[in-house]
């Protein structure tokens, strides 16, 4: 019978490897970006959205009401900032509302 090795790496530092290995660290940042939209700007608004995207550090929203765009307008720089510290990493640069 084969001898068995053991393998003191936790399966945090392995997905960190693979993560790395893989080079997608940013298209995940960019996702969870995505997921945390909803959370940060409430239901209200978010129900109104109907389609987010990162394109060049820049996350675009499609909105259905355009006196919500320019609301949002206003509260970009907020939104940018709420956004990027609830996914713990520095993800966008900027805001379209389209």
């Amino acid at each position: 019978m084969a001898k068995r090795t053991t393998n003191n790496q936790s399966l945090r530092e392995v997905i960190e490897e693979m993560i790395a290995a893989y080079r997608i660290g940013d298209k995940l940042n960019q996702a969870r970006v995505i997921s945390l939209w909803d959370g940060v700007v409430g239901k209200m608004i978010a129900r109104d959205t109907t389609h987010l995207y990162i394109n060049n550090r820049t996350l675009f929203v499609k909105l259905n009401s355009p006196a919500l765009r320019e609301e949002l307008s206003y509260a970009r720089s907020r939104l940018i900032k709420s956004l990027n510290k609830a996914a713990g990493a520095s993800v966008i640069d900027d805001i379209a509302f389209v």
